[in-house]
């Protein structure tokens, strides 16, 4: 349904735009030639050109979303789509059971079961239902077997496969061994293109489950530390694995204090010009700040608008009072640069300032990106009232992100390395090399400053440079 609308209006706003073209020319004809002359001719039919295109495009996306509204997010397709809409901010089975119970079951009155196959167990099963029949599950069980592939599938009345949604009585989704069935007496009037949507969502949720679980799991044994530190490595990317994105080089450096972290760092790109730089810190040390960040990590690689900084620290905000880990939150720094518009858009809560490295006549100007929204995962965030920042950006200019173990050392008196004049003159003088250059020259002062003793937090950086 959601196809056709869309490919047929399409059709109508393409006719539409052609007609156009049609009077265009016809109000042009050779015969105006004299009159108007060749290049009035062109300047107009230019003119005319653009503001039909422009139109054209305004009107194609108004169509779509009018589309969409009345497909996908209406009627009964609505239901679907809601329960999808939950289940991108499922971090547990209980959440999802919980989504199941909300939207499926009270909203849809659909039944579900859902089944790990790899230990025939059953995790959930809708109560006083038809999945909680003996002779049903043992004929689901035949039909479906522990090695049945990744898929979405309709099922008829007989419980066997078919591709005829219109004669179906429920769907089935299998990942990774986990068998989720839905009877649905009217599964024919749920768009066919949110099935898509739901898969995708569904096998998201079961990679973000197995992840916590996984660190949950470590967690309650101290002995598995360096497994632990080893899991938690692999959230961030390395040097090596770092994407290539023309006009912007990156450098990172990232040290723990112990085994395991709670400072992160990730490198997203959006699209050929702009990037997600992200860097923050969790409160604490240890296994729970370990699992926030873990958390933090997946939830912001999962969002699909990645360019909606107010709703990607809504969703971290979210998440992290999901834990219900007492007394936990981030400060992170979240900023898109833009190779082609030459601008960082940037929300900072409460990190220790980033700042922009800008060439001048004498030397780098340090233009700081001050904190524009509080700590989050712990207070209540008005999002509403959190506005993103913005900056020019210049060919040559140096991003520096920090969390406050660089700025924080010490030395033998006790003065901090960020309020020394030498901490200063290394970020102007390092700014005009390689972000590895420069991520080296700040790792050096931090390890003389601090005199060869042990540091006392966590150290993690990232360099960013403009237009190389």
């Amino acid at each position: 349904m959601y196809k056709t609308r869309k490919r047929l209006s399409l059709l109508a706003v393409n006719i539409l735009v052609i007609f156009l073209y049609v009077v265009m020319v016809l109000t042009l004809l050779p015969g105006k030639t004299s009159e108007a002359g060749i290049f009035g001719i062109c300047l107009v039919g230019s003119v005319f050109f653009i503001i039909v295109t422009y139109a054209a495009n305004v009107l194609r996306q108004y169509v779509l979303g009018k589309v969409r509204k009345q497909t996908i997010e209406s009627g009964e397709t609505l239901i679907l789509t809601s329960f999808i809409e939950k289940l991108r901010f499922c971090y547990t089975l209980d959440d999802f059971y919980g989504a199941i119970s909300e939207y499926l079951e009270k909203q849809a009155d659909c039944s579900c079961l859902l089944v790990d196959r790899k230990q025939n167990y059953i995790l959930y099963n809708s109560p006083n239902r038809i999945t909680t029949t003996d002779s049903v599950r043992e004929k689901l069980f035949l039909s479906f077997s522990e090695d049945w592939k990744d898929s979405f599938n309709y099922f008829d009345r007989h419980l066997g496969v078919t591709t005829n949604s219109r004669k179906s009585r429920g769907f089935f989704i299998v990942f990774q061994n986990i068998h989720l069935y839905v009877f649905c007496r009217y599964t024919r009037l749920f768009d066919p293109e949110v099935y898509n949507r739901l898969f995708e969502e569904f096998k998201r949720f079961i990679t973000r489950s197995n992840t916590l679980s996984t660190l949950q799991e470590i967690a309650s044994t101290t002995k598995e530390w360096e497994q632990l530190a080893n899991t938690q490595q692999s959230f961030l990317p390395v040097i090596e694995e770092m994407p290539k994105i023309p006009k912007l080089q990156i450098a990172t450096y990232f040290r723990p204090l112990v085994n395991v972290s709670g400072d992160y760092y990730s490198v997203l790109p959006i699209s050929q010009s702009k990037t997600l730089l992200m860097l923050g810190d969790v409160s604490g040390k240890g296994l729970p700040a370990a699992l926030i960040m873990g958390l933090v990590m997946n939830t912001v690689k999962i969002i699909e608008n990645k360019e909606d900084l107010v709703g990607v620290l809504g969703a971290i905000d979210k998440a992290i009072k999901g834990m219900h880990l007492q007394d936990k939150y981030t400060v992170i720094f979240l900023g898109i640069v833009d190779t082609d518009e030459m601008k960082i858009r940037y929300i900072n809560a409460s990190m220790s300032d980033p700042v922009i490295l800008s060439p001048a006549p004498d030397g780098y100007r340090m233009k700081p990106l001050t904190s524009n929204a509080s700590v989050v995962g712990i207070l209540e965030m008005d999002l509403e009232n959190i506005k993103v920042a913005e900056k020019r950006l210049f060919r040559g200019d140096t991003i520096l992100m920090a969390t406050d173990g660089v700025s924080e050392v010490m030395d033998d008196s006790g003065v901090e390395l960020g309020d020394t004049e030498i901490f200063k003159k290394t970020l102007q003088s390092g700014a005009a090399k390689s972000p590895k250059e420069f991520v080296n020259d700040i790792v050096n002062l931090i390890m003389e400053y601090n005199g060869g003793k042990k540091l006392h937090d966590d150290v993690t950086m990232m360099i960013a440079k403009v237009g190389y």
